[in-house]
Parts: structure tokens; sequence; C-alpha cells
């Protein structure tokens, strides 16, 4: 029997291959993509298991189905999803509990400063003074004040309370239900701290702006009132399997008892790409390395004939020059394999012959599993190609440099088969507990007095060798000297770790193990000489646990100015549970706009093989963690999807006037309209988009064809916001470029100057896909050549009319700045000043551009 029309839902099958429910029946087909355009009718259940509902969501997110982390059946994946599921469930019950000022500052934490104010901002104030604008919540009325310089948010609202109240001859309400906003952003001014050591106010002040904000009571936040509704499933303690759990329940042998030579064999490989039509010979390498660095000479096995099938079979047993106790902890066995070419050349009516190489395939696995267990079984390795992964970028066989996870397009890539030794050991080979390493590492301690002394003698010039550029290569006597001296650069330079670990013979174990024992005292490193020590040149897993230390003290905006790096970082790692995975997650738990901004870096990578299951897994434990940010990054993405879109559809219209009458009768849609609303902007999320404002997008006239869109943001005080959307180049360039003028930026201001630097924000979001925040009245160089050029097909060669606009209007400003920023006199002969300047720099510019032109026309 058929019951009321309301009982039934449709279900489709979505991308990810996972069944998905309709909801929403206004949804378009081209929206829900449903495989084979198949839409079932099945009656609706009571309610979606809240896990089930969160898994879809999550998989929407990542854009890679949950199911596929359960397919790859690795015990290593599995616990370290454990795992992340209770970090990410203890965050959210301690949000849970949280009260509404660490809500409020969880969601939008305050921009501070290193310094209340800055020698850069002293000449913009007035009398330790500055001007601050406060508007009032659903009032046109504002108040413009002087406000000193160490006056809190606090206390100015107590004024601006008091003051209104006196106006209106009422009765004043508490502070304590108010809070300050900055007025155009979801950005909110609390603390106890001075309103002048907030970065809004300072970047204000530093553009001779006034910084504007509003008094909002704490009922109209949304955020802070509605409940919460997460989902926390009731599951038994983790049991951890790691290696002191194996150690405690069975019997085993310690690497450092093997004296026997590494081992391992290379038994056959499948699925390789070569043309069955010839005769193909493939020969498989394999070497040790540590941080790519190589421990011993590499191993390669004979040429083996390729079949039809693609299969080659060797069944040969690899034995390398490096004692099995001698392995490190995080040493790595790389394979590579390779065709052997035969080319004919004919020289001077001889023949000759020669080899060349063809690459075909590579993979990397740890000697040591994420257990400390020595792998002894037989081990399936699914290969990537060297021209599949970016990351590397050498002529070399082997890929040290690249993943150790196994490639998850396994139906699509060569299969590596090994089997590894177990030494004639019937139980498990573990390597050494730490309290072993560290022992050894005390009995070598104590060296010679008189060599210590000697070269004590000599510690200022390996000093004056350590800080020298660091591609700077040291003689190897120089590392030996640096090593043994090593108690004397904890003591006088400790900045100069990241050097003397170059000097470690990570090869030798008594000194990997001296390493360990030393970084228990080392003191805690500045922020670039940590952020060095996560390289991938330092592998071993005490240097970077301790590189992750001396970052959990740094401040919320230092750590966002450094995450590109710090993502990129991960990719270095050798296991997925590190300290810097959980250090990362830990942050974004607690501050939503670095779990934003860390979202994003790490999707933007999702279709990179190597990286996909690392950053899938990261994604899942972040959204796990902070349930209350899914829907906002849903919203994003849904609007992602549809900008996307409609540049697919404009870029079939070859005249620019076409594509964008096209781009804006496109975005008039109802179905666009209405995705494209309300929704907090990727570039920056203290921003929120109202809604799309179609008549004011437009197509930029450029290769790619580049959207610029214009949204009402959804504070009437507050400007449009402007976007331009990319599609086709690869923006995290852009955003390493920009990040490093923000970080030139921050230097030079701690040390007097100001230039007025103002970086625009870049993200990427997805694979060649990003958006670009749109700077108003600004010059591009290319219309700059465009414009000043004699004949526009010389524009791009015609360097003198191009440095003559860049020189005079720019660096003359610099100039300017550059001096200027730095006094402390008055207005008035800041102005004269500024016009000797202008002068003697167009002078010294127009002799450069004679220069210029002479070289030019010679």
């Amino acid at each position: 029997m058929l019951h009321e029309m309301s009982g039934y839902v449709f279900q489709f099958v979505n991308s990810l291959a996972a069944p998905e429910e309709v909801d929403d029946e206004n949804k378009r087909l081209r929206d829900i993509k449903p495989v084979c355009g198949v839409l079932m009718i099945i009656e609706r259940s009571v309610k979606v298991p809240g896990e089930q509902l969160l898994n879809t969501q999550i998989s929407h997110l990542i854009g890679k189905g949950l199911n596929e982390f359960d397919s790859l059946r690795s015990s290593e994946v599995n616990d370290f999803r454990k795992q992340m599921r209770y970090l990410a469930e203890e965050s959210l019950m301690k949000r849970m509990q949280s009260t509404w000022l660490e809500r409020l500052r969880y969601q939008c934490p305050p921009r501070l400063a290193e310094q209340a104010v800055p020698v850069t901002l002293k000449s913009h104030l007035n009398k330790n003074c500055f001007i601050l604008v406060t508007k009032f919540a659903n009032s046109e009325c504002s108040s413009s004040l002087r406000v000193p310089i160490t006056r809190t948010p606090q206390q100015h609202i107590e004024i601006i309370l008091r003051k209104q109240a006196n106006s209106l001859n009422m009765r004043g309400e508490p502070a304590s239900n108010y809070v300050l906003k900055v007025c155009g952003r979801e950005e909110y001014l609390f603390g106890d701290f001075p309103l002048i050591q907030f970065q809004y106010i300072q970047e204000m002040l530093s553009r001779d702006l006034v910084p504007q904000v509003m008094t909002v009571s704490m009922d109209k936040l949304q955020f802070l009132t509605d409940p919460q509704d997460y989902f926390i499933p009731e599951r038994p303690r983790l049991q951890s399997e790691h290696a002191s759990t194996m150690r405690r329940r069975t019997k085993y042998v310690v690497s450092w008892d093997l004296k026997k030579n590494y081992s391992c064999g290379v038994l056959s490989v499948g699925g390789l790409n070569v043309d069955p039509g010839r005769v193909v010979e493939v020969i498989c390498q394999a070497g040790i390395f540590h941080g790519g660095k190589a421990l011993c000479e590499a191993q390669k096995t004979r040429a083996a004939p390729v079949s039809r099938e693609g299969v080659a079979q060797w069944d040969q047993e690899l034995k390398f020059p490096i004692m099995v106790h001698n392995l490190p902890r995080m040493a790595r066995l790389c394979f590579g394999i390779y065709e052997i070419i035969k080319v004919k050349s004919k020289k001077r009516g001889k023949d000759s012959s020669k080899d060349s190489i063809n690459k075909l395939a590579w993979a990397n696995t740890m000697i040591f599993d994420y257990k400390d267990q020595l792998r002894t079984d037989g081990l399936t390795l699914f290969m990537s190609t060297h021209v599949a992964d970016e990351t590397q970028g050498d002529d070399q066989l082997l890929h040290p440099l690249g993943t150790v996870l196994s490639n998850p397009n396994t139906d699509s890539c060569a299969a590596l088969q090994v089997r590894f030794s177990n030494y004639d050991c019937q139980v498990p080979i573990l390597f050494p507990k730490q309290e072993v390493v560290r022992n050894l590492a005390e009995e070598i301690e104590t060296g010679s007095p008189d060599v210590m002394a000697r070269l004590g003698r000599d510690f200022e010039k390996l000093r004056a060798t350590a800080e020298r550029d660091p591609m700077y290569e040291m003689h190897e006597q120089d590392k030996k000297n640096m090593w043994a001296l090593r108690n004397h650069f904890r003591s006088e330079a400790p900045e100069l770790l990241p050097r003397l670990l170059s000097c470690v013979e990570w090869g030798d174990r008594a000194e990997a193990a001296s390493v360990s024992r030393m970084l228990m005292d080392w003191p805690t490193l500045p922020l670039a000489s940590a952020l060095e020590l996560l390289d991938y040149a330092y592998a071993d897993a005490a240097v970077r646990s301790f590189a992750v230390k001396c970052l959990e003290k740094i401040s919320d905006e230092d750590l966002l100015l450094y995450l590109l790096q710090l993502v990129q970082a991960l990719k270095h790692e050798c296991y997925l549970m590190c300290d810097l995975s959980v250090f990362l997650l830990q942050r974004a738990f607690k501050n939503m706009i670095i779990g934003h901004y860390l979202f994003w870096h790490l999707r933007s990578e999702m279709h990179m093989p190597s990286v996909s299951v690392r950053f899938g897994l990261m994604l899942e434990a972040y959204c796990r963690g902070c349930q209350d940010h899914i829907n906002s990054l849903m919203k994003q993405i849904s609007c992602l999807d549809k900008l996307k879109w409609a540049s697919q559809c404009i870029r079939k219209k070859k005249e620019i006037s076409k594509a964008r009458s096209a781009l804006q009768q496109h975005l008039q849609e109802q179905h666009c309209i209405e995705t494209l609303s309300e929704f907090v902007s990727p570039l920056n999320p203290s921003f929120v988009c109202k809604k799309i404002k179609p008549e004011r997008c437009r197509v930029m006239d450029s290769k790619m064809r580049p959207l610029m869109v214009d949204f009402e943001n959804v504070d009437p005080n507050g400007s449009d916001i402007r976007i331009i959307l990319k599609i086709g180049d690869d923006l995290r360039q852009d955003m390493f470029t920009l990040q490093m003028l923000r970080i030139m930026d921050r230097l030079w201001k701690s040390h007097g100057y100001d230039f007025r630097l103002s970086p625009y924000n870049c993200i990427s979001m997805e694979n060649e896909v990003g958006m670009i925040e749109v700077v108003e009245e600004a010059e591009t160089v290319a219309n700059i050549q465009k414009q000043s050029a004699l004949f526009n097909a010389a524009s791009t060669i015609y360097r003198a009319t191009l440095l003559r606009k860049l020189l005079v209007y720019f660096s003359c400003t610099i100039l300017v700045h550059f001096d200027g920023d730095r006094s402390g006199h008055d207005r008035g002969s800041r102005r004269s000043r500024d016009r000797r300047q202008h002068t003697e720099a167009e002078r010294a510019v127009q002799r450069r551009l004679h220069h210029i032109q002479g070289d030019t026309a010679a």
C-alpha cells in the first residue's frame, strides 16, 4: 500500500559512489549530479542517523568518500582515524561547555599585533590619541571620539553607553552585554588589550584612515545564542596498539642486536605502462635514505623482460652495505623502475651504441613501520609515475623526497612485489626504546679533555662557518669538529641547531642516539629555526618533535602567517601520526580562522595522489572536531561549484561583450541567486557575502577568462565584496609570493620601516582553481606596458617606458615613505622634504633611463 507523498524521498548514487537522499526537492539535477541520471524513490526513514549524515557531509567537503579510506585496509590509516576521532570528540565536548566569551574567541578570534604602539605608528598619533568612530546597532547615530592609546574595548563601551544614556536621558545598560564589532566585517574587538593593539586599528591608522566600529548586543550574535547540534557517538576508551603494547604482550628482538647486512627481495612488478609491440627490459633500483640523504650505495636487479601484460619477474635478493643495527628509526627504502633503451648512432662512419634510461615508476616505504617494528614480511607497493608527482625536481632514478604511502589509485598504477628478510628471527624485530637509545648516548658522551680544549679554541671559526649561507657545503672535517663541539653550540649558539644536525652521520647509531639525548637539554629555538627543522632534510622523529615543541607558544597571527609552510611540511612526515599533525589540528580546533585556512590549504592539494590520503585524513579529523564549521564550508563549496559552472559556460564565447552578457544572464537565474547568498568569503572569513550583484559581474580580458564577481556585504556599514575567480592557473605560487611580502613587511616594521605594503588576498581552492581579492584603483604591469609602449607588440620588450612608469610612480613613493615614516617631525616639514626627495628620485630615474635607452639602442 502506498503512503502519503511526504513519506517518500528521492535517493541517488553520488559521484563518490555513495547513496544519498535528496532532502531539498528544489535542487536541480545538474547540482546533485546523480550517476547515470537515475533517481530512486524510497520510503523516508524516520530519522537519518547522525553519524551517517555527518559522514556524507564530510565526504562532500573532502571530495573523497570515507569508504575509500576503509578500502585501503591499512592498519596505520585505521589507527590514525581512531586517535584523531577521539581528539576531535574531546575538542567538541570542551566547546559544548565553553562560555560565551570562549565561543566568541573561537569563532571570531581577535587579531592582535605584537606591539601596542609600534614605532611606525607613532607619527600617525596626535598626543598619544587617535580618532575612533563608534556607531550604534539599528541606529544611524554615531560618535567620534579621541581615544587614548591605553583605552581597552570594555572601557570604550562604558564611555559610549554612558554618553548615549545622557543624550537620551535614560538609564545606561551594563557594558558587559555589548561587544565592539568592526564595521563591514565579522571581526570583534574584545579582551583586556588596548584598542590600538588590535591589527584593524593599526591598519587603518597606518593608511591615515579613521577606524569605525559598532556596539553590538551579545543577544544579537546568533553563533553565541543558537544551540549547537553536535554528534558525539558513545565509544569505549581507545585501545592503542603501539609498540609499547607489543613489547608487553610478546617477545621481541631489538634491531641493534642484529649484526647482519640489511637485505630485501624484489620479486616482480605488474601493470607497467610500456609499448607491447616492442621488446622492453626493465631494472629495479633500490636505495636506503634518511632525510633525502643516501645511507649507503644503491643496489639494482638484473634486467628483466616485460611481458605483453606489463609484468616483469626478478625474484632477486638485494643486499645493502649497511648493517641492520646501524639503521636509523626513520630510514626509508626507495624503489625505482626504469627501462634500458639501446640508442644507435653513427660517428665518422662507425656504428656505436649508447644506453639511455626511461624512468617508469617509483615507490617508497619505511623500513620500520609506525609501530617501531622492522618489516619482515611481503609487501605490495603501488607505484607512482615520475610525471604524476610534481614534488620531484631532479633527474634521479629514485625519489627519496616522495611519499611513503602507496598510490591510492590502485587500478591504474604499477604494483611492485617485495619480500623483506626476517634474519632468522621468529619473533618481531623492534627498534630500541628511547631509554636504551639515551643510555647509549650518555655512555659515549664523554670525550678527551685535550681534544675538546683544542677544538674549543676553534669554536668561533666554526661558528662563523656555520653562519654562512646554508647553500655553502662545509668540509667533512669541519662537520666532525662541529659535532664534537655540540655542547658549545648548545650554550653559545643554540639557533645553529639546523646547521649542527646536518653534520650528523645518521648511518652511525652512536651519533643518531646522541641527537635524541642532546635535544632534551637544548634551549627553545626562535620561529625561523624551528621552521627549518621541519624541512625534508630532518627526518628524525625527535628532531621534528622538538621543532613542534618550539612552535607551541607562537601566537595565532604568527601561525596564520606560516601556515602555508607548515602544511607543506606535512609532506615530509614519515608517518600519519606525528606531532605536527596533532599540533595543527589542536590549534584549528581552538581557532576557526586557522581552521578555515587549514581546510583550504589541505583541500587544494587533494588531487595529488602522493598526499591525498594524508590530507584527506586530516580534513576528516578537522570536520569531526569542528562540526559547527561544516555548514559554512559546504556553502562555500556550493558557491565555488556555481561559479565554476558559470566560467565553463562563458568560455565558449569569443567576444568579451557576449561573454559578459552570458555571465550576467546566467547569474540572474534563481538557482544561482539562492546559492550565491549568505556565505563566508573563502578569501577572508571576516567578510560575509549577502547576495550576488549580477549586473556588476564581468569577464576579464585575459587568457584564462577569470570572472570578477561582486557581492553585497551582509553588514550595511561595509562596502561591497569583490572577488576574482581564476581557473587554469596554479595560485599556490601566488600565495607563496604574497606570503613572502607579508613576512618582509613584518620584518621591516619591526625595524621601524613602513613601506605601506598592502598584499592582496589569494587562495587556492582546487587543482588550478582559486580566488583573488580585487584591489581597487590598481593597475597591472601588463596595462602599464600597453598604455605606455609605442607599439603594443613591443610592449613586453620596451623596458625604458615600463621602468619610467614604475620607478617614477612607485620608487619615489617608497623613498618618501621609507624616510618619512621613521621621522617624528611635523607634517609640514615632511611635505617639503618629500618634494625634495621626489625631485632627487626623478633625477636618478632619468639617469637610469638614459643608461637603459643606450643599452636598448645598442
